[in-house]
């Protein structure tokens, strides 16, 4: 019984030494870790809507707070000017939340384009969303009305993908939301 209690206490530390290890390291690497995904997952995504721009969106970005939770919203600056941002919205694809990066020119009348960051899609089927025909539909836009074909809308959706395409449809719909509700705040945020 004693010898029990001995290697229950042993185990004991050695559970509670590895999991304050584990938070260390994970509280040291957090900022590291949400940089590389800003780099590189939001980065590509970002150069697929922007041209032209001689600033790093994902090194200026900034928060803002939303009565929904913080957003992240991505300048593009050119000599030194804003001439637009994106952000990131979630819309339900087939296979789980589909990520589109939304670019917006300053006044939120036309976007810039989109970019998808993440999906779960079927190969060869709903993950078409990333190629440039079904993308390339939302470049100069106007964000007024922005729907699927079957919709009444003139977005093109996927054969095959209905869901994927209306869930990047949504996502679109949502990031308009969301940026309507800052863009009073855009110009002065980046010194505009």
């Amino acid at each position: 019984m004693k010898e029990m209690l001995k290697m229950v206490l042993v185990l004991s530390l050695i559970c509670g030494l590895s999991g304050l290890t584990l938070a260390s390291v994970r509280q040291a690497t957090r900022q590291r870790i949400e940089e590389q995904v800003m780099t590189y997952v939001q980065g590509p995504a970002l150069n697929q809507i922007f041209t032209g721009n001689d600033n790093n969106p994902v090194k200026d970005r900034k928060v803002f707070d939303l009565p929904d939770g913080p957003i992240t919203i991505f300048p593009a600056m050119h000599n030194g000017v804003l001439t637009g941002v994106a952000l990131e919205s979630f819309g339900k694809g087939y296979g789980g939340a589909i990520g589109v990066m939304v670019g917006f020119d300053l006044d939120g009348t036309q976007l810039k384009g989109i970019g998808i960051t993440t999906l779960k899609e079927t190969p060869g089927l709903g993950a078409r969303v990333v190629e440039p025909d079904y993308r390339d539909q939302f470049k100069g836009h106007s964000t007024a009305s922005i729907a699927l074909k079957k919709d009444g809308g003139d977005i093109a959706a996927i054969s095959g993908a209905t869901i994927s395409s209306t869930g990047t449809v949504a996502a679109i719909n949502d990031a308009i939301q969301i940026f309507n509700t800052i863009k009073d705040e855009l110009p002065s945020a980046w010194g505009s």
